[in-house]
């Protein structure tokens, strides 16, 4: 998933792959602003056939905190 999950990443703001950790926080390493960021959520939804809680995911820093909320929502499919 992680891999996946870099190259949406890239999509949406230019940092190299390899600084793309499960540490790595959206806003302060890789350099999302919220509207970015809404729009990746959207394009996960999509590929991953899950629905996000937007009260949920606004508490979402880092790449593995999302990994971690997508698996759960994947395994409540």
């Amino acid at each position: 998933m992680l891999e996946q999950l870099k190259e949406i990443i890239c999509q949406y703001v230019d940092v190299d792959p390899e600084i793309i950790t499960e540490d790595a926080r959206f806003a302060e390493d890789l350099g999302f602003n919220s509207y970015d960021f809404m729009s990746m959520v959207g394009e996960l939804e999509e590929i991953y056939d899950i629905e996000v809680e937007e009260r949920e995911v606004v508490g979402i820093r880092t790449v593995g905190e999302a990994m971690e909320y997508m698996k759960k929502l994947q395994e409540e499919e």
